[in-house]
C-alpha cells in the first residue's frame, strides 16, 4: 500500500494540481494525506482515491511536525513524500514504488522546476517536461538508480520511504521548528543508520513555480536557529551559503564561532531578495553549501 503525504499552507491552488497529477499517474496512490495548516481550513479535491485531511493549527510553518502528523495517519507500507508546490509526472509513483519494493533504501524523486506560466490550469505531461529545468547540483539517471553519497543532497521535496524504516529513525526531528535544516539532520540520522540514499531515474515531478526569497530573508530566524541545532548534533553548519549571506547582509554576526540574528531586514532588503525565474524556483544553496 503506498500512502502520498503533503503539508499545505494556503496554497490550496497547488494541492489541486498536486491531486491532478496523482489522478493521471499509471500507479495510483492508495491514500493521499494533507495536513492543512492554512489560516482557513481546505476542501479535499475530486479524485479517484481516498483524501483524508487533518487540520493542524499553528502560527508559523512546523514542516517536521507536520511531516511527522502525515506519517502518523498513513496506512500505507510505503510513504511517499510529496510538497504540495510538486506534481508528480505519471512514471513517478510506479518507479518509487517498485524501487522500495526492490530496495530499503532513502529514495529521492527527480524534481524539475516549472516557470511563472507553467501548469496555471490545463496542462500535458509533455509540455511541463519540456519546460521544467532540472536541478543543476542533483544528477539523476536516465534509468534505474544512482546511489548519493553526499547526504547533504539528501532533499525532502519528493522522497520516499519504507514506512518501518521512517518510524525506526523517529521521523524527522521536531525540535526543527519552522523552516531549514530539518531534512539534511533525516538525511544524516538515515546515513547513520547505513541506509542507503538514492536518486531513482525516471520518478519526475515537477516543482511549480511561486514567488520566493534569495537568501529566504523571510525565514531568517528559523534558519539561523536551525543551523545552531544542526552545529550542535553534527558539528558541521548547514546552509552555509545563506549564513554568508545574512552575514554580508548585516542581518547576521558571529560570536564564538555561531551565529546571531543582529537585526531583522528592513523592507527594502526583503524587495531585494525576491528573486526571479529561475533562481526562485531552484534552490541551489545546498544544506551543506554543496554548490
Amino acid at each position: 500500500m503506498l500512502s502520498v503525504l503533503t503539508m499545505v499552507r494556503n496554497r490550496e491552488a497547488h494541492l489541486i494540481q498536486l491531486v491532478e497529477g496523482l489522478r493521471r499517474s499509471l500507479r495510483k496512490p492508495d491514500e493521499l494525506i494533507v495536513v492543512d495548516m492554512s489560516d482557513t481550513p481546505i476542501d479535499a479535491p475530486a479524485a479517484g482515491f481516498p483524501i483524508r485531511i487533518a487540520r493542524m493549527e499553528t502560527e508559523g510553518l512546523p514542516l517536521a511536525a507536520a511531516r511527522n502528523h502525515a506519517a502518523a495517519m498513513a496506512r500505507g507500507e510505503q510513504l511517499l513524500f510529496l510538497d504540495v508546490d510538486c506534481i508528480a509526472m505519471r512514471d513517478c509513483l510506479g518507479r518509487l514504488s517498485e524501487t522500495l519494493d526492490r530496495h530499503d533504501a532513502l529514495l529521492c524523486a527527480d524534481v524539475r522546476y516549472l516557470g511563472p506560466d507553467d501548469a496555471r490550469g490545463d496542462w500535458e505531461e509533455t509540455a511541463l517536461l519540456a519546460a521544467g529545468a532540472a536541478h543543476p547540483v542533483r544528477s539523476f539517471p536516465a534509468s534505474g538508480v544512482r546511489e548519493e553519497r553526499q547526504a547533504g543532497l539528501f532533499w525532502s521535496l519528493a522522497f520516499a520511504i519504507r514506512r518501518a524504516r521512517f518510524e525506526a529513525l523517529g521521523g524527522f526531528d521536531a525540535a526543527f521548528t519552522g523552516y531549514g535544516g530539518e531534512d539534511t539532520d533525516f538525511g544524516y540520522r538515515a546515513r547513520e543508520t547505513g541506509l542507503p540514499l538514492l536518486f531513482v531515474g525516471g520518478a519526475i515531478a515537477c516543482h511549480q513555480y511561486h514567488d520566493s526569497y534569495d537568501p529566504p530573508v523571510q525565514h531568517l530566524d528559523d534558519i539561523v536557529a536551525n543551523a545552531r541545532r544542526f552545529h550542535a548534533r553534527w558539528h558541521e553548519w548547514p546552509m552555509g551559503g545563506w549564513l554568508d549571506q545574512f552575514t554580508r547582509m548585516g542581518l547576521v554576526d558571529w560570536e564564538a564561532g555561531a551565529p546571531v540574528v543582529r537585526r531583522q531586514p528592513t523592507a527594502a532588503e526583503r524587495a531585494a531578495s525576491l528573486s526571479t525565474w529561475p533562481a526562485s524556483a531552484i534552490r541551489v544553496d545546498d544544506p551543506l553549501g554543496a554548490t
